[in-house]
Formats: structure tokens, sequence, C-alpha cells
């Protein structure tokens, strides 16, 4: 779920980097692979992934944490740690190229070669290159400004999931036995 979780922002964050727009009339030409791979090394994507990796993998750390702690105080620190570790170990395993190369078929159904080629335009300028150099730390504040947020929904999510197991155990026990159907040969 962490990994579907993390996939989602990353799509979400570029394509807020690539200023979403409305799909492109039938008439425009489909942007090609090559026409995506450019506009992805005008913004800079490959170099700008890994930092915003690590910073979600440190804010996404930091709540796991919270919540290991709270859900099962006993934790030890080097069961944190161990956590830690792990966390780390998927981001420098995440492998990048390939997750740019499931990009580019998303990139080509809602991007005609005119919208790619603005967006190039766009992020070739001084604008969009200050764009790309202040965005790791929007991410990174961004990230901070809502970890409060976050945890309180993580923690009411907890929670909820807790309520509905201990619920769900009642009805178990409660539930009488039904005697086995037999089938008939």
């Amino acid at each position: 779920m962490k990994h579907h979780r993390l996939s989602f922002a990353v799509v979400i964050l570029l394509a807020s980097m690539a200023f979403a727009q409305s799909t492109p009339a039938a008439s425009d030409t489909p942007a090609t692979k090559e026409d995506i791979q450019k506009l992805f090394e005008v913004m800079q994507i490959h170099q700008q992934m890994r930092p915003m990796m690590d910073s979600m993998m440190k804010q996404q750390g930091a709540m796991v944490r919270e919540t290991l702690k709270k859900r099962y105080p006993q934790t030890s620190a080097e069961r944190l740690a161990r956590v830690d570790r792990m966390m780390q170990d998927f981001v420098k395993n995440m492998p990048m190229d390939a997750i740019l190369d499931d990009m580019i078929p998303i990139y080509q159904r809602h991007f005609s070669k005119t919208d790619i080629d603005a967006m190039s335009t766009f992020y070739a300028s001084p604008t969009g290159q200050k764009m790309m150099r202040e965005m790791p730390v929007l991410t990174t504040e961004s990230m901070q400004a809502s970890y409060a947020r976050m945890q309180k929904q993580m923690d009411a999510l907890m929670q909820k999931a807790e309520q509905m197991e201990k619920e769900d155990q009642k009805k178990e026990k409660s539930a009488p036995v039904q005697p086995p159907v037999q089938q008939k040969n």
C-alpha cells in the first residue's frame, strides 16, 4: 500500500509540474516518445525525482514511526531503526528510469505534440528553470506544512480500522455456531 501511495504521489507531483492542460483535440498530432523524453530532460525530471522521493519517504517514515509508536508502544529503537533502513532501501532501489518510461504513455494520452512542445519551451525558459530549481524546496515545505494534518488523518484511520476489527471479533464470538451442512450424493 505504501508503494501505491508513493507512486500515486509521484504521478500527482509530476502532473502538477507539467501544468496539466485539457485533453488535446483530436486534430492535434500525438506526442512521440522522444517528444516526452525531451520534455523530461528539459524539466530535469530524473534529477528532480530522487530529492522528491527522499523528501516524501522522510515524511512517510516519520508518519510510520509515529504510527508504530502509538500502536505498539513497546516498539524498540532497534525495530524503528530497521523500519528506517527498510524505507531508505526502498527509495534507493526505486527504478527511476522504469517509472519515467511508465509515464510516457500517460503523457501521450493527455497531451498532444503541441502541448508537450509548449511545456518544453516553458521549462527551458528562465521562469521554468526557476520553477524547477524551487520545486524540491516547495515540495519539502509543503510536506512539512501538511505533516500534522496527515498524521491526524492517519491516526483517525487507524482508530477506525481498530474499531472495525473489534466489532468483527465481537460478531464472530457472538454468532451461533451452525452445524456443517452435509451434502447429498
